[in-house]
């Protein structure tokens, strides 16, 4: 498993989403983050597995 974080443009590009909704993905628990600071931090493991689940279902 990666360590590696990123951060929430990175998120919102790979995702296509806005950083509300990446912020409300968090706060429910759909996306796990890490708080550094006032930043939010991803896992990149977590976010392809989102990725992933997602295109799955064709959203």
């Amino acid at each position: 498993m990666s360590d590696n974080l990123l951060t929430m443009d990175e998120v919102c590009k790979l995702l296509d989403k806005s950083p509300a909704t990446i912020k409300r993905y968090a706060r429910e628990n759909l996306l796990s983050s890490v708080k550094e600071g006032e930043e939010l931090r991803f896992p990149e493991d977590e976010v392809k597995r989102y990725l992933a689940f997602s295109q799955r279902l064709g959203k």
